[in-house]
């Protein structure tokens, strides 16, 4: 059974539902599209091109604003937070609104992996990577692979979070 995290403007649905491997898979369907499961490479290719319209920095400051309160928990706060700072996004922000919330459910996911050693931290280093590096998608999205945990962690500590 499906928990909706968010109707994002009344039109997209972000739910967490059954997935391979747990029940934190996080799912998007968009105003009349079939639900899937955003992939990292989907949202950081969006990121990218919305730090070009907006700014790097100001995209990533933004993702750090809801980072930081991000629990295991569904927060309503977090959540009306991520749609005040989504507005300021003009032409973009229903797109930014949609993004952010997929990226905070995943952070939520990832909070709640009970193995997980680095939890939400995975996600802000491939944000970083791309927004504030320059990584490419592709390279962000796999880095982590093959990677001991604990060298990630000392590369996350190296970048102050």
């Amino acid at each position: 059974m499906s928990t909706l995290v968010k109707n994002v403007r009344d039109r997209n649905i972000v739910e967490f539902d059954k997935g391979t491997f747990d029940d934190w898979c996080v799912y998007l369907a968009k105003a009349g599209e079939i639900r899937y499961a955003p992939k990292d490479t989907e949202y950081f290719a969006l990121l990218k091109l919305l730090g070009k319209r907006h700014g790097n920095k100001k995209l990533y400051d933004d993702f750090v604003t809801f980072y930081k309160p991000t629990t295991n928990l569904i927060d309503a706060t977090v959540l009306n937070l991520i749609t005040m700072l989504a507005d300021n996004y003009d032409k973009d922000a229903e797109e930014v609104d949609i993004w952010f919330t997929v990226i905070y459910a995943g952070m939520v996911a990832e909070e709640n992996k009970a193995f997980a050693k680095l939890k939400k931290r995975i996600k802000r280093l491939g944000i970083h990577q791309v927004l504030m590096e320059g990584l490419s998608v592709e390279a962000a999205a796999h880095y982590s692979r093959d990677k001991k945990w604990r060298d990630l962690d000392i590369e996350m500590w190296q970048r102050g979070f």
